[in-house]
Protein backbone atom coordinates (compact mmCIF):
# COMPACT_ATOMS: atom_id res chain seq x y z
CA UNK A 1 0.00 0.00 0.00
CA UNK A 2 1.34 3.66 -0.74
CA UNK A 3 2.66 5.53 1.89
CA UNK A 4 0.06 8.24 0.40
CA UNK A 5 -2.88 6.17 0.33
CA UNK A 6 -1.87 4.81 4.02
CA UNK A 7 -1.95 8.23 5.31
CA UNK A 8 -5.25 8.72 4.07
CA UNK A 9 -6.79 5.54 5.69
CA UNK A 10 -5.45 6.31 8.59
CA UNK A 11 -6.82 9.90 8.68
CA UNK A 12 -10.40 8.20 8.30
CA UNK A 13 -10.24 6.74 11.69
CA UNK A 14 -9.04 10.38 13.23
CA UNK A 15 -12.08 11.04 15.42
CA UNK A 16 -10.75 14.24 16.28
CA UNK A 17 -9.97 15.41 13.23
CA UNK A 18 -13.21 14.18 11.99
CA UNK A 19 -15.53 16.24 14.17
CA UNK A 20 -13.60 19.52 13.58
CA UNK A 21 -13.94 18.76 9.45
CA UNK A 22 -17.78 17.87 9.67
CA UNK A 23 -18.37 20.98 12.10
CA UNK A 24 -16.19 23.31 9.82
CA UNK A 25 -17.03 25.53 6.44
CA UNK A 26 -13.85 25.00 4.90
CA UNK A 27 -14.23 20.95 5.28
CA UNK A 28 -17.61 21.10 4.00
CA UNK A 29 -16.54 22.99 1.10
CA UNK A 30 -13.63 20.63 0.09
CA UNK A 31 -15.93 17.65 0.26
CA UNK A 32 -18.80 19.07 -2.10
CA UNK A 33 -16.76 17.98 -4.75
CA UNK A 34 -17.60 14.30 -3.76
CA UNK A 35 -20.83 14.65 -1.80
CA UNK A 36 -23.91 15.90 -3.43
CA UNK A 37 -25.24 18.00 -0.29
CA UNK A 38 -26.25 17.36 3.27
CA UNK A 39 -30.25 16.58 2.75
CA UNK A 40 -32.21 14.07 0.78
CA UNK A 41 -33.40 17.48 -1.28
CA UNK A 42 -29.65 17.56 -1.87
CA UNK A 43 -29.44 14.05 -3.10
CA UNK A 44 -32.70 13.92 -5.53
CA UNK A 45 -31.45 17.37 -6.89
CA UNK A 46 -28.01 15.74 -7.84
CA UNK A 47 -30.06 12.34 -8.97
CA UNK A 48 -32.29 14.54 -11.85
CA UNK A 49 -29.13 16.62 -13.24
CA UNK A 50 -27.26 12.98 -13.58
CA UNK A 51 -30.46 11.54 -14.96
CA UNK A 52 -30.66 14.34 -17.39
CA UNK A 53 -26.96 12.78 -18.82
CA UNK A 54 -28.43 9.46 -19.39
CA UNK A 55 -26.94 8.05 -15.55
CA UNK A 56 -28.65 6.13 -13.36
CA UNK A 57 -27.84 6.75 -9.50
CA UNK A 58 -27.90 4.68 -6.40
CA UNK A 59 -28.22 7.13 -3.09
CA UNK A 60 -26.51 6.50 0.32
CA UNK A 61 -27.10 8.33 3.37
CA UNK A 62 -23.74 8.85 5.07
CA UNK A 63 -22.89 7.69 8.47
CA UNK A 64 -21.58 4.42 10.06
CA UNK A 65 -20.44 2.38 13.14
CA UNK A 66 -23.92 3.90 15.04
CA UNK A 67 -23.99 3.50 19.12
CA UNK A 68 -27.75 2.66 19.53
CA UNK A 69 -30.74 1.13 18.36
CA UNK A 70 -31.97 4.36 17.98
CA UNK A 71 -29.59 6.06 16.01
CA UNK A 72 -29.74 2.86 13.56
CA UNK A 73 -33.45 3.29 13.65
CA UNK A 74 -33.28 6.91 12.39
CA UNK A 75 -30.66 5.94 9.38
CA UNK A 76 -32.75 3.72 8.13
CA UNK A 77 -35.84 5.87 7.92
CA UNK A 78 -33.77 7.79 5.80
CA UNK A 79 -33.76 4.93 3.63
CA UNK A 80 -36.98 4.59 3.74
CA UNK A 81 -38.27 8.09 2.69
CA UNK A 82 -35.93 7.62 -0.34
CA UNK A 83 -37.43 4.42 -1.57
CA UNK A 84 -40.73 6.30 -1.05
CA UNK A 85 -39.56 9.43 -3.19
CA UNK A 86 -37.68 7.72 -5.45
CA UNK A 87 -40.91 6.41 -8.23
CA UNK A 88 -42.89 9.53 -7.63
CA UNK A 89 -40.09 11.11 -9.05
CA UNK A 90 -39.61 8.31 -12.12
CA UNK A 91 -35.57 8.20 -11.65
CA UNK A 92 -33.71 5.27 -12.26
CA UNK A 93 -32.17 5.20 -9.14
CA UNK A 94 -31.96 2.55 -5.74
CA UNK A 95 -30.05 2.92 -2.27
CA UNK A 96 -26.57 1.90 -1.11
CA UNK A 97 -26.49 1.48 2.62
CA UNK A 98 -23.47 0.25 5.50
CA UNK A 99 -24.27 -2.30 8.03
CA UNK A 100 -22.96 -1.09 10.52
CA UNK A 101 -25.00 2.24 9.89
CA UNK A 102 -27.97 -0.02 10.66
CA UNK A 103 -26.57 -1.20 14.36
CA UNK A 104 -24.40 -4.05 13.09
CA UNK A 105 -21.91 -3.45 15.76
CA UNK A 106 -24.94 -3.64 18.15
CA UNK A 107 -25.54 -7.54 17.22
CA UNK A 108 -26.78 -8.99 13.89
CA UNK A 109 -30.12 -8.97 14.72
CA UNK A 110 -30.49 -5.64 15.08
CA UNK A 111 -29.32 -4.77 11.77
CA UNK A 112 -30.66 -7.96 10.33
CA UNK A 113 -34.21 -6.68 11.39
CA UNK A 114 -34.04 -3.24 9.96
CA UNK A 115 -32.75 -3.83 6.50
CA UNK A 116 -35.27 -6.57 6.24
CA UNK A 117 -37.66 -4.21 6.59
CA UNK A 118 -35.74 -1.77 3.70
CA UNK A 119 -35.64 -4.60 1.40
CA UNK A 120 -39.16 -5.15 1.91
CA UNK A 121 -40.08 -2.07 1.28
CA UNK A 122 -37.66 -2.22 -1.85
CA UNK A 123 -40.05 -4.98 -2.91
CA UNK A 124 -42.96 -2.68 -2.77
CA UNK A 125 -41.86 0.32 -4.51
CA UNK A 126 -39.74 -2.31 -7.22
CA UNK A 127 -36.67 -1.09 -6.19
CA UNK A 128 -33.03 -2.30 -4.89
CA UNK A 129 -30.78 -2.25 -2.15
CA UNK A 130 -27.57 -2.82 -2.03
CA UNK A 131 -25.61 -3.58 1.28
CA UNK A 132 -22.40 -2.09 1.19
CA UNK A 133 -18.87 -3.88 2.51
CA UNK A 134 -16.91 -1.94 5.12
CA UNK A 135 -13.81 -3.84 6.60
CA UNK A 136 -12.71 -7.58 7.14
CA UNK A 137 -14.16 -7.57 10.33
CA UNK A 138 -17.60 -7.42 8.56
CA UNK A 139 -17.24 -9.41 5.62
CA UNK A 140 -18.52 -12.86 6.52
CA UNK A 141 -21.68 -11.43 8.38
CA UNK A 142 -22.33 -9.15 5.32
CA UNK A 143 -22.05 -11.69 2.86
CA UNK A 144 -24.40 -14.35 5.41
CA UNK A 145 -26.84 -11.25 5.61
CA UNK A 146 -27.64 -10.50 2.13
CA UNK A 147 -27.86 -14.47 1.39
CA UNK A 148 -30.44 -14.66 4.12
CA UNK A 149 -32.58 -11.42 2.78
CA UNK A 150 -32.33 -13.40 -1.13
CA UNK A 151 -33.30 -16.73 -0.31
CA UNK A 152 -36.81 -14.95 0.87
CA UNK A 153 -38.80 -15.75 -2.53
CA UNK A 154 -40.04 -11.94 -3.03
CA UNK A 155 -36.64 -10.44 -2.09
CA UNK A 156 -34.95 -12.25 -4.96
CA UNK A 157 -33.60 -9.54 -7.18
CA UNK A 158 -34.28 -6.43 -4.59
CA UNK A 159 -30.97 -6.95 -2.56
CA UNK A 160 -27.54 -7.10 -3.52
CA UNK A 161 -23.30 -6.86 -2.28
CA UNK A 162 -20.58 -5.39 -2.79
CA UNK A 163 -17.30 -7.34 -3.26
CA UNK A 164 -13.80 -6.02 -3.05
CA UNK A 165 -11.61 -7.16 -5.79
CA UNK A 166 -8.46 -6.95 -3.44
CA UNK A 167 -9.25 -9.61 -0.58
CA UNK A 168 -7.55 -12.95 -1.52
CA UNK A 169 -11.31 -14.35 -0.42
CA UNK A 170 -13.44 -12.71 -3.59
CA UNK A 171 -13.18 -15.61 -6.08
CA UNK A 172 -14.63 -17.65 -3.14
CA UNK A 173 -17.19 -15.24 -2.04
CA UNK A 174 -18.58 -14.53 -5.74
CA UNK A 175 -19.01 -18.14 -6.35
CA UNK A 176 -21.00 -19.01 -3.23
CA UNK A 177 -23.44 -15.49 -4.47
CA UNK A 178 -23.37 -16.54 -7.39
CA UNK A 179 -24.47 -19.74 -6.48
CA UNK A 180 -27.85 -17.77 -5.42
CA UNK A 181 -27.81 -15.45 -8.49
CA UNK A 182 -27.23 -12.77 -6.32
CA UNK A 183 -26.69 -9.08 -8.15
CA UNK A 184 -23.28 -7.96 -6.91
CA UNK A 185 -20.87 -4.72 -7.56
CA UNK A 186 -16.87 -5.26 -7.82
CA UNK A 187 -15.02 -2.88 -6.90
CA UNK A 188 -11.09 -2.50 -5.83
CA UNK A 189 -11.33 -1.60 -1.94
CA UNK A 190 -11.03 0.94 -0.08
CA UNK A 191 -9.83 0.05 3.45
CA UNK A 192 -6.94 -0.65 5.23
CA UNK A 193 -5.79 -4.66 5.73
CA UNK A 194 -3.10 -6.78 6.33
CA UNK A 195 -1.67 -8.84 3.41
CA UNK A 196 -2.67 -12.10 4.61
CA UNK A 197 -5.97 -10.91 3.72
CA UNK A 198 -5.57 -8.49 0.96
CA UNK A 199 -3.53 -7.95 -1.99
CA UNK A 200 -0.61 -5.55 -1.03
CA UNK A 201 0.04 -4.75 -4.98
CA UNK A 202 -1.43 -2.40 -7.17
CA UNK A 203 -0.76 -4.73 -10.03
CA UNK A 204 -2.49 -8.10 -8.33
CA UNK A 205 -5.40 -6.09 -7.35
CA UNK A 206 -6.01 -5.20 -11.08
CA UNK A 207 -5.49 -8.60 -12.09
CA UNK A 208 -7.83 -10.22 -10.05
CA UNK A 209 -11.00 -7.39 -10.70
CA UNK A 210 -10.32 -8.23 -14.29
CA UNK A 211 -10.88 -12.18 -13.40
CA UNK A 212 -13.28 -11.75 -11.18
CA UNK A 213 -15.26 -9.18 -13.58
CA UNK A 214 -15.25 -11.72 -16.19
CA UNK A 215 -17.30 -14.59 -13.77
CA UNK A 216 -19.39 -12.17 -13.28
CA UNK A 217 -20.27 -11.23 -16.98
CA UNK A 218 -20.54 -14.65 -18.14
CA UNK A 219 -22.80 -15.45 -15.25
CA UNK A 220 -26.36 -14.13 -16.61
CA UNK A 221 -27.07 -11.91 -13.42
CA UNK A 222 -26.54 -8.57 -13.58
CA UNK A 223 -24.00 -6.92 -11.97
CA UNK A 224 -22.13 -3.45 -11.19
CA UNK A 225 -18.29 -2.94 -12.63
CA UNK A 226 -17.28 0.13 -10.48
CA UNK A 227 -14.03 1.38 -12.03
CA UNK A 228 -12.58 4.50 -12.88
CA UNK A 229 -9.51 3.12 -13.49
CA UNK A 230 -9.84 2.52 -17.55
CA UNK A 231 -6.95 -0.12 -17.91
CA UNK A 232 -10.43 -1.82 -16.12
CA UNK A 233 -13.23 -0.39 -18.32
CA UNK A 234 -10.96 -1.79 -21.23
CA UNK A 235 -10.60 -5.18 -20.33
CA UNK A 236 -14.22 -5.55 -19.37
CA UNK A 237 -15.34 -3.96 -22.60
CA UNK A 238 -13.25 -6.10 -24.71
CA UNK A 239 -14.23 -9.54 -22.35
CA UNK A 240 -17.40 -8.56 -23.33
CA UNK A 241 -17.14 -7.92 -27.15
CA UNK A 242 -14.88 -10.97 -27.17
CA UNK A 243 -17.98 -13.20 -25.58
CA UNK A 244 -20.56 -11.61 -26.87
CA UNK A 245 -22.13 -10.45 -23.76
CA UNK A 246 -24.87 -7.81 -24.36
CA UNK A 247 -24.09 -4.37 -22.59
CA UNK A 248 -27.28 -4.06 -21.60
CA UNK A 249 -26.45 -7.16 -19.06
CA UNK A 250 -24.33 -4.87 -16.73
CA UNK A 251 -23.07 -1.59 -16.09
CA UNK A 252 -20.25 -0.12 -15.01
CA UNK A 253 -20.77 2.28 -11.89
CA UNK A 254 -18.52 5.57 -10.68
CA UNK A 255 -18.60 7.77 -7.86
CA UNK A 256 -20.01 11.56 -7.69
CA UNK A 257 -17.87 13.92 -8.74
CA UNK A 258 -14.91 11.22 -9.89
CA UNK A 259 -14.29 11.20 -14.07
CA UNK A 260 -17.25 13.05 -14.89
CA UNK A 261 -15.52 12.79 -18.16
CA UNK A 262 -15.27 9.37 -18.13
CA UNK A 263 -18.96 8.48 -17.11
CA UNK A 264 -20.28 10.22 -20.32
CA UNK A 265 -18.05 9.34 -22.84
CA UNK A 266 -19.27 5.53 -21.98
CA UNK A 267 -22.99 6.38 -21.78
CA UNK A 268 -22.35 8.09 -25.47
CA UNK A 269 -20.75 4.55 -26.46
CA UNK A 270 -23.79 3.26 -25.21
CA UNK A 271 -23.22 1.42 -21.54
CA UNK A 272 -25.09 1.57 -19.08
CA UNK A 273 -23.27 3.89 -16.22
CA UNK A 274 -24.81 4.36 -12.30
CA UNK A 275 -23.52 6.64 -9.95
CA UNK A 276 -22.68 6.37 -6.38
CA UNK A 277 -24.50 9.74 -4.61
CA UNK A 278 -23.58 10.02 -1.37
CA UNK A 279 -25.23 12.62 0.68
CA UNK A 280 -25.17 13.98 4.60
CA UNK A 281 -23.72 15.04 7.32
CA UNK A 282 -21.46 12.31 8.06
CA UNK A 283 -19.13 12.73 4.94
CA UNK A 284 -15.79 12.74 6.26
CA UNK A 285 -14.76 8.88 6.50
CA UNK A 286 -15.67 8.44 2.93
CA UNK A 287 -14.53 11.91 1.53
CA UNK A 288 -10.75 11.04 3.14
CA UNK A 289 -11.46 7.45 1.27
CA UNK A 290 -12.27 8.44 -2.15
CA UNK A 291 -8.42 10.72 -1.37
CA UNK A 292 -6.97 7.23 -0.28
CA UNK A 293 -7.90 5.58 -3.36
CA UNK A 294 -7.08 8.25 -6.02
CA UNK A 295 -4.10 10.54 -5.59
CA UNK A 296 -5.34 12.55 -8.32
CA UNK A 297 -8.47 13.55 -6.62
CA UNK A 298 -5.39 15.25 -4.14
CA UNK A 299 -4.46 17.09 -6.99
CA UNK A 300 -7.39 17.98 -8.34
CA UNK A 301 -8.81 19.17 -4.87
CA UNK A 302 -5.46 21.60 -4.68
CA UNK A 303 -5.92 22.74 -8.25
CA UNK A 304 -9.97 24.20 -7.91
CA UNK A 305 -9.72 25.33 -4.62
CA UNK A 306 -9.81 28.70 -5.21
CA UNK A 307 -11.84 28.44 -8.13
CA UNK A 308 -15.21 29.80 -8.30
Amino acid sequence: MSLLRSTFIGLSRNARLRHFAEQSSLGRRMSSRFVAGFRIEDALVAANQLAAQGLAVTLDSLGENVTTPEQARQSAQVYHWLLDKIDPAQLNANVSLKLTQMGMDLGPDVAGGIVSGLVDHAVQTNSFVRVDMEGTEYTQATIDLVRQLHAKPDNRGHVGVVIQAYLRRSADDIARLLSDRIRIRLCKGAYREPPDLAFPEKKDVDANFVALTKTLLKSGVFHGIATHDPAMIDATKEFARTEHIDPASFEFQMLYGVRRDLQRSLVKEGYKVRIYVPFGDEWYPYFMRRLAERPANVLFLARNFFRK
